[in-house]
């Protein structure tokens, strides 16, 4: 087991040997850091890595997280088997605009108030608080998923529009925690990951996250159903317009913006008064 600080249990890790001590202090170059199962007990060196974008800090002893906050850049921290309590105020949210995978699970949280804070980052797609005292709470996902309007994704399953819209009823397809919504995006840690694989992953997961949405949301469904309708409708009534141009032989001249606006939108025929016709 590892005590003291996280650059004296790095430099004494077998697997961090090959790491001298000017790497370690030139960290703000630091896009990747996987330290995962090392007991570790502190974050503190990790504020100056301000290029970070995959943290994984699985498996220590973690009770602090406020040194992440400078790493605006992140895209994916994996924190879960530590034993943090209390998450930051909103305002070290606020900053991480670009997180997207966060990753909670099996940590000491309790307090529903504390986790609502999670409602401030601005882009957050997936998270995951399962195992933890606050997932025993009643309404606890009810609150998370309305708290948090970026969410797609909470403890392996995707939101459905049930728990979104109130009072609103779907057939058993569309129901919270259909089968169809289930996904596990937080599988096992693969050992000897890159920075590549893990940016792969998490596009991986995004894409598979919509693509449930997609097949399983009423609301993106008949979304999908009426912009195809407005598309080839759309495109029908061009197809019509330049047939009529063709037999006619006339060449149409707009007056005004208005008119053009007006021609698209109304019925063929109705718009000469509107219009200049000019024979060629």
């Amino acid at each position: 087991m590892f005590h003291g600080t996280i650059i004296k249990e790095l430099l004494s890790h077998e697997e961090w040997s090959h790491y001298n001590q000017n790497i370690i202090e030139d960290q703000k170059d630091f896009v990747f850091v996987k330290c995962s199962g090392l007991h570790l007990k502190s974050m503190e060196h990790l504020q100056s890595c301000i290029s970070l974008r995959v943290c994984i800090f699985s498996n220590n002893f973690i009770t602090d997280i406020s040194p992440l906050q400078s790493c605006i850049k992140l895209i994916k921290l994996d924190l879960h088997g530590n034993q943090v309590k209390c998450l930051p105020d909103d305002k070290f949210w606020s900053r991480l605009r670009n997180l997207k995978l966060l990753y909670l699970h099996d940590n000491g949280f309790a307090k529903l108030k504390n986790v609502c804070m999670l409602s401030a980052c601005p882009s957050l797609i997936a998270l995951t608080m399962f195992d933890c005292p606050v997932s025993l709470k009643k309404g606890y996902r009810h609150v998370l998923v309305n708290s948090i309007r970026t969410l797609k994704a909470l403890d392996h399953h995707v939101i459905s529009d049930e728990e979104i819209i109130q009072n609103c009823h779907f057939p058993e397809r569309f129901k919270t925690y259909n089968h169809q919504l289930f996904f596990n995006f937080c599988p096992a840690l693969k050992k000897g990951s890159t920075y590549e694989d893990e940016i792969n992953n998490i596009k991986f997961i995004i894409l598979k996250i919509n693509e449930i949405m997609a097949h399983n949301s009423p609301i993106l469904i008949i979304q999908r159903w009426i912009r195809g309708f407005l598309i080839r409708k759309r495109l029908r009534v061009k197809k019509n317009y330049g047939s009529i141009f063709t037999e006619v032989g006339w060449i149409y001249v707009f007056t005004s913006h208005q008119c053009q606006k007006e021609l698209c939108t109304s019925v063929p025929g109705q718009q000469d008064e509107n219009l200049s016709l000019i024979g060629y």
